[in-house]
């Protein structure tokens, strides 16, 4: 028999998918979190009756004490071979049973289903398959979320097909479409149509989200949280977008005790902050258990903050690096305005008095007034009416004659 130990997202499963057709019946996958891998790989190794198992781990990482008794089992000469593309789990390399490769000589990353595959292949364990190769590669770049950067739209859909299907069901279907059809994958005209659909609802998802997101610190991160249980990728990297002067996006599933985090900022390693939390991951994308540690943290420290709001997306008057100024609001009614200060430099004007220093880029001067104020672009029907009130003018001639009556009476606004 052979044993695979693998994760529960996509990338597990196409290594399940991946044993079955190499192995047959013979495979036995077990899909795992980081939650319960340790107890069961401990469980298997310790009877003496799985000992002539062939057994893998893929996609995951164990604890060091399982790791110990790992390296035990194979100076005993019993098979193990864990593979994995995590930057965290490096250290496995030191192991003849480890093999930890985030990305490929060429420069490509690397996913534990490409990785399985690549083993197998060489160790002539399974034959080549042309629609399996398109398929691995879909779960590719999903997983190291390459498709976003390429437009690859297939490869999300496999994963949001994958989430809407039960894990049983969506493997049975694939496995038998690879077996049926070796020469190319694509998805059924039908699973399109449902996806389209999905693709509504995780837009209404994410639009609701990005208005229930809370601010904080931990350390220096600039920090973002939101309480999530569904499409976690997709409303991560929306969210980050959506509020670039974050460092990272923690999604909180609190039922489900697991945290996430998500960042789309090069100089930020969330693999690194999740193993505050005994998790780990991908530089931009990683998980933890929602320990007593991240509960104090992003719960209870944040439980009495207001929720941020998004700029205004449809302004004509208030807009960002207008000559005249932009201005913004935060939940305690202040006011805050960014200025040209000459020479492609900005200043910032927060509640009437000038921020004692200049920016070189408007978005260094944004970056730094949200961080620091929670503050969101202001509305255009809210702005100005509140400037009609404070310069007693119609807003017909303040819409007719904007730039000039903005430029001629900015001091009085700032103060409004």
């Amino acid at each position: 028999m052979v044993k695979l130990f693998t994760d529960m997202d996509l990338d597990g499963l196409g290594c399940g998918l991946i044993a079955k057709l190499a192995f047959g019946d013979k495979a036995n996958v077990f899909y795992c979190s980081y939650r319960n891998l340790n107890q069961r790989v401990e469980s298997f190794i310790k009877h003496p009756a799985n000992n002539q198992e062939e057994t893998y781990i893929t996609d995951l990482a164990v604890n060091e004490l399982v790791e110990k008794k790992l390296q035990e089992r194979f100076q005993r000469g019993h098979h193990i071979q864990m593979i994995d593309h995590h930057v965290t789990a490096m250290h496995f390399n030191e192991y003849d049973w480890g093999w930890v490769m985030p990305e490929y000589d060429n420069g490509k990353k690397t996913c534990a289903t490409s990785l399985f595959y690549d083993y197998l292949i060489e160790h002539g364990k399974i034959e080549r398959n042309h629609a399996l190769e398109e398929f691995i590669d879909l779960v590719r770049q999903y997983d190291t979320w390459e498709w976003d950067e390429n437009n690859n739209v297939t490869a999300k859909r496999l994963n949001d097909l994958f989430y809407i299907m039960n894990r049983e069901q969506f493997e049975e279907e694939m496995l038998k479409r690879l077996k049926e059809n070796t020469d190319s994958f694509q998805l059924t005209e039908t699973e399109n149509m449902i996806l389209d659909i999905e693709e509504q609802k995780i837009n209404r998802y994410i639009h609701s989200k990005s208005r229930q997101i809370v601010q904080t610190f931990v350390g220096d991160y600039c920090v973002g949280v939101v309480h999530a249980e569904q499409y976690l990728s997709e409303l991560g990297n929306a969210l980050n977008n959506i509020y670039p002067h974050m460092d990272m996006i923690v999604l909180l599933n609190v039922s489900g005790k697991k945290m996430g985090f998500r960042t789309i900022h090069d100089e930020v390693n969330v693999a690194e902050f999740a193993q505050r939390y005994g998790g780990g991951g991908h530089p931009k994308a990683s998980g933890s258990e929602l320990t007593k540690e991240g509960f104090e943290t992003f719960i209870v420290n944040v439980f009495e903050q207001n929720p941020l709001k998004p700029d205004a997306d449809r302004n004509e008057y208030n807009v960002k690096e207008s000559a005249f100024g932009t201005s913004y609001q935060n939940h305690l009614g202040e006011s805050s305005y960014i200025l040209p200060a000459g020479d492609g430099k900005y200043e910032l004007v927060h509640n009437g008095g000038k921020i004692g220093q200049t920016f070189s880029a408007f978005s260094e001067a944004e970056r730094f007034l949200k961080r620091n104020h929670s503050s969101w672009l202001r509305q255009d029907q809210e702005f100005l009416y509140k400037l009609s009130g404070t310069l007693k003018i119609s807003l017909d001639e303040l819409r007719e004659n904007y730039d000039e009556i903005i430029s001629n009476h900015m001091v009085d606004i700032m103060h409004m």
